[in-house]
């Protein structure tokens, strides 16, 4: 931290960020979404002080384990994906403070050794605010925070292939994985990630290879950075007037499709530190 960062942050304009939630299956792509996200903003080479857009994943608030259950995530038979898998008093908290424009500590969780560490990761007040996850539509409290919802639609067959390698890069034998993943990972997506699908505001099919969506919704946040800021905090906490008037300007026909029902919506017409994929369960 230099010397002159707190500062600099202090002197910063405040306003309640406008946060993003994003959700999909394991390995959908949210994170390389949200990398995607970040470089084509530019704030990939910003100061994290003078970071106007932040990310948060889920990840980070896993509970803290028993030795227990250590033992069994370590033969791949605990749920990680399963709600009570998280810490949600903590996730809730954490984007609370957020949303009042603290500077929060965010957990830093080892999925290797499957352990909270002890060094956290600072995030400094951001204009917008991208906390992704496989379940951060579950819980109705949490998910009335976000003022956007995304989710990252991306094949079963692709997420399964890119698991497993994935999983096997960091030496897990393939028995397992595919034990793990018929075991819990598709019965909790089907149960609890899938039905999260209909509060999404927005959905990315095949995820970062979708280029017109995250272009439409780079231009959405653009917008919000460049003076719009004020029009959805108008439209109250949850910005739900605002959501209705940006929808009224938008043509029905104007949506990104991949053939089928799914689609991204439109915004406006255009052109971490995060961990490394394979350091991370979903």
């Amino acid at each position: 931290m230099t010397s002159t960062g707190p500062l600099m942050d202090m002197q910063r304009p405040r306003h309640r960020p406008f946060l993003i939630g994003v959700s999909g299956g394991t390995a959908s792509g949210k994170s390389t979404v949200c990398a995607k996200i970040m470089e084509l903003l530019g704030q990939n080479e910003v100061d994290q002080h003078q970071r106007k857009v932040a990310i948060v994943s889920q990840d980070s608030f896993y509970r803290v384990l028993t030795p227990e259950q250590k033992a069994k995530a370590l033969k791949g038979q605990y749920n990680f994906d399963h709600p009570d898998a998280f810490d949600n008093a903590l996730m809730y908290q954490t984007l609370k403070d957020i949303v009042d424009g603290k500077v929060v500590d965010v957990p830093t969780y080892d999925f290797v050794t499957h352990s909270r560490l002890p060094e956290t990761i600072r995030v400094y007040h951001a204009d917008v605010v991208l906390f992704e996850g496989i379940l951060v539509f579950y819980h109705p409290h949490i998910r009335d925070m976000f003022h956007m919802k995304l989710f990252v639609d991306t094949d079963s067959d692709v997420r399964l292939s890119r698991r497993v390698l994935r999983d096997m890069k960091r030496g897990r034998d393939l028995e397992q994985i595919l034990s793990q993943y018929t075991t819990f990972v598709k019965p909790a997506f089907e149960e609890f990630c899938l039905p999260t699908k209909k509060y999404a505001d927005v959905i990315i099919p095949r995820g970062v290879d979708n280029m017109v969506a995250i272009n439409l919704i780079v231009q959405h946040i653009q917008d919000i950075l460049t003076g719009d800021l004020c029009k959805w905090q108008r439209g109250g906490a949850n910005g739900h007037v605002y959501g209705r008037a940006l929808k009224r300007g938008i043509p029905e026909e104007e949506t990104v499709s991949n053939g089928d029902s799914s689609s991204a919506h439109a915004l406006a017409p255009s052109k971490r530190p995060l961990l490394e994929p394979s350091t991370r369960p979903h």
